[in-house]
């Protein structure tokens, strides 16, 4: 069915999104991630730049685990039962998560680890 107006359109994602934050464990769990990184940047007082690199980052590991969800539901739908080449679908869209992830530690520690230690070296005081 087609979409009446842009109106559904967003209706339906905000849909998808509830429906990934609802039902997908490591959703919610990257959502935590993130609020936790959103809360240090705050504190750390970021630069523009170092936010946007941030967002961009948060952005992209969820927008995987969302393709990640929706690639395990169509392999799903499609062959209910063990397919070996379902499992390589649901192995290397799952690796993707996983890559996504380790790339925004690196980019975490990265914009986040010197305003972090000099925060932590000008916190300290000398007697």
């Amino acid at each position: 069915m087609r979409n009446r107006t842009l109106l559904d359109s967003f209706r339906y994602a905000f849909a998808g999104v509830g429906y990934a934050l609802r039902t997908q464990r490591n959703t919610r769990i990257h959502l935590v991630i993130a609020t936790v990184v959103i809360i240090m940047g705050i504190w750390l007082e970021l630069s523009f730049v170092a936010w946007a690199v941030l967002i961009l980052t948060i952005g992209f590991v969820l927008v995987s685990e969302m393709l990640n969800t929706v690639a395990e539901t169509l392999v799903d739908l499609v062959h209910p039962g063990y397919h070996p080449l379902a499992k390589t679908v649901k192995d290397v869209t799952a690796g993707a998560v996983l890559l996504t992830a380790f790339i925004s530690v690196i980019v975490g520690l990265l914009v986040l680890g010197p305003p972090l230690l000099n925060k932590l070296i000008s916190g300290v005081t000398l007697r």
